[in-house]
């Protein structure tokens, strides 16, 4: 009411000052102050009226005038007396005490609409509970039972997570069960992932199964650059949910706000921390809030405070993982469910075809599949639109309208056919998958790799072997251009090669010369007092140099590998040159005639058959020269990058 007062207050005032601005009296004539004694000496004046130094009045014919007067005159008077003009005065308007009181106070009113605006603008609008009178008010979305309907049927891939979270849910429904023994039930699951995984997913079919409100936020919410607003707005949060008890609270990102507290330059964030002080209090301090169930979801739980970690607060963590084969196959059956498909569409072997695919990436290769039968106009999604799907999402969209000179397209059969051909002969390689020298995003041309069965680690050969198959695009280029003529392509390459190399030295610990040991060039921040590290030390000169003589070494002994392998397979190389010229596509058919030292068999359409590799699928690993226009952006997975 009182908003709504003062914005009509402003409008009148507005529109009062129009009026006023824009009054006319009639439409009297204007004379120049010249004209108007010249017009008084020659009798043509009968009547005047002076107000301030605003002259008006009238001619003897009728007529009305009008006149300023430019300055005193102190013969005026004479001049219109002694020429018969009737002269009249005007007592100056004198203005009302409402008036006077709008008029001082406007100013005031204006600075309180601006002001009012700008706070409903940081609050987002103003809408729902927001406003200046709102600021510490929570930002969490409340969603009745009536409004969720995700069940666990809705989520797939993820069983053991499921199994996790299920006597929530029948906590949630009777709460007896668990009391009567004296039992508590957690009171914050924590949910761990990648991202894409299925964690929000998760928590909302937790409330739609036991049928709880469900308030959803995110870390990000609470923080903002006021001191205090954060941690109002948790104690608002809960007060809002002992209200809805039961009901579950779901904080996504959570490591926006549940950082380790006294870290990093200058100690940290006031009002981060504040916040977070705030809801470890909540979570589990002197008051009781029974029938709360705090789930978080984050992507990087190395970073979170301890405190949220112990008993009583975050005491239970869910980790959902990527999908095995078993569950890429459920989840493709779940998104396939709105989709009309055709009778040879197999979601098994779209689930071989598709190791290290999160729920999130399947749902988008649907999505993809069905877009790629809608421009075909077809009425259902066939295998070759998924196989379609997959390639785009895995190398990116084809550049068909990109044109390349002979001399390039045949420099980029080459660079592609010694990833490919190297990466065939040396052992614990993931398969050649797919070749293409047509342009897709920004490479030039692409070497697919997918692994043949779930894979959790590498081993040294594998990593070394790794290293190889990533130079041997640079190789190939040596081997046809000469040293002088090899081009920028590999310089996504090399740098995946080195970053390889130095993980196998510093932090793989499979260097003879450095040993088992841990070695850090970065400032570790993180808590390590739960894995039992402890903070690693800066490392010393002689070290470093050590380090980067081992760095080489395996990138030059991988490097000779490599050429040895291309130099005795060089008719192999110009065999694959020439069938990547023909086709610009191959496959791993085409791949095995040609290792065989057979002429390529032409390509087959898709005709429902696995193309894909076969067995248990495992994160996906993917050669691209990504740098063949000189871009040194790092594509494709890295199965052992963070082990």
């Amino acid at each position: 009411m009182a908003k709504n007062f003062v914005l009509w207050v402003v409008i009148a005032a507005v529109l009062m000052m129009v009026f006023q601005n824009f009054q006319t009296v009639g439409h009297s004539k204007e004379y120049s102050y010249s004209e108007f004694i010249s017009q008084v000496e020659s009798g043509q004046v009968d009547r005047v009226t002076i107000s301030g130094q605003t002259i008006s009045g009238t001619m003897t014919g009728g007529e009305t005038f009008e006149t300023i007067l430019p300055a005193y005159d102190d013969k005026l008077m004479d001049t219109l007396l002694n020429n018969h003009v009737q002269v009249v005065g005007e007592k100056p308007e004198k203005q009302g005490f409402f008036t006077q009181l709008l008029l001082a106070s406007l100013p005031i009113l204006i600075i309180l609409a601006v002001f009012m605006l700008f706070m409903r603008q940081m609050q987002g609008g103003g809408s729902g509970r927001g406003g200046p009178m709102a600021f510490g008010k929570s930002k969490a979305k409340l969603l009745s039972e009536d409004q969720i309907k995700t069940t666990f049927e809705d989520v797939a891939g993820c069983d053991e997570a499921k199994e996790d979270v299920k006597e929530l849910v029948e906590f949630l429904r009777d709460p007896g069960k668990y009391q009567r023994l004296g039992g508590k039930i957690p009171r914050g699951v924590l949910m761990v992932g990648q991202p894409g995984t299925g964690k929000t997913l998760l928590a909302k079919a937790i409330a739609g199964e036991a049928r709880v409100p469900f308030f959803s936020i995110s870390g990000s919410d609470f923080v903002e650059m006021f001191v205090g607003v954060g941690a109002s707005r948790v104690r608002d949060m809960f007060d809002q949910a002992k209200k809805q008890a039961p009901c579950i609270i779901f904080i996504d990102e959570i490591d926006a706000v549940g950082r380790s507290r006294g870290v990093g330059i200058g100690g940290g964030n006031d009002e981060r921390e504040q916040t977070l002080n705030q809801l470890l209090v909540e979570m589990d301090g002197f008051e009781v809030n029974d029938g709360i169930i705090v789930i978080a979801a984050t992507n990087r739980p190395d970073v979170l405070d301890p405190a949220l970690l112990r008993p009583g607060r975050f005491d239970r963590q869910v980790v959902v993982g990527l999908p095995d084969i078993r569950g890429r196959e459920q989840i493709l059956k779940v998104h396939m469910r709105k989709v009309p498909l055709a009778e040879d569409v197999n979601a098994s072997v779209i689930a071989r075809g598709t190791p290290g695919f999160s729920g999130a990436d399947l749902a988008n290769l649907v999505n993809e599949a069905a877009l790629f039968a809608a421009r075909a106009n077809r009425s259902r999604v066939t295998m070759d639109e998924f196989e379609k799907a997959k390639d785009k999402i895995l190398m990116g969209a084809e550049r068909k309208t990109m044109v390349m000179s002979e001399k390039e397209k045949e420099n980029t059969a080459y660079h592609e056919a010694g990833h490919a051909i190297v990466g065939r002969l040396v052992p614990e390689h993931d398969p050649v998958y797919k070749v293409s020298i047509i342009p897709r995003g920004r490479a030039l041309g692409v070497t697919m790799f997918l692994p043949e069965e779930d894979r959790h680690s590498i081993s040294k050969r594998g990593i070394e072997s790794n290293i190889c198959s990533l130079y041997g695009g640079r190789i190939a280029e040596e081997m046809t251009l000469g040293k002088d003529g090899v081009t920028t392509g590999a310089s996504n390459d090399i740098e995946r090669a080195t970053k390889y190399a130095r993980n196998y030295v510093t932090k793989w610990g499979l260097s003879e010369k450095l040993g088992a040991q841990l070695y850090s060039e970065e400032e570790q921040n993180s808590y390590l007092g739960s894995s039992g590290g402890g903070q690693l030390s800066h490392l010393s000169e002689e070290t470093a140099r050590l380090i980067d003589s081992e760095v080489k070494d395996v990138l030059d002994r991988c490097y000779r590998r490599a050429t040895d392998l291309l130099e005795s397979n060089r008719d192999k190389l110009e065999m694959m040159k020439d069938a990547l010229m023909e086709y610009e596509t191959i496959d791993s058919d085409q791949i095995d005639d040609i290792m065989a030292g057979r002429k390529p068999r032409p390509p087959k359409a898709w005709s429902g058959v696995d193309k894909g590799p076969s067995g248990p699928a495992a994160p996906a690993q993917e050669s691209r020269d990504m740098a063949r226009d000189g871009d040194d952006t790092v594509e494709g997975a890295d199965p052992a990058a963070d082990r």
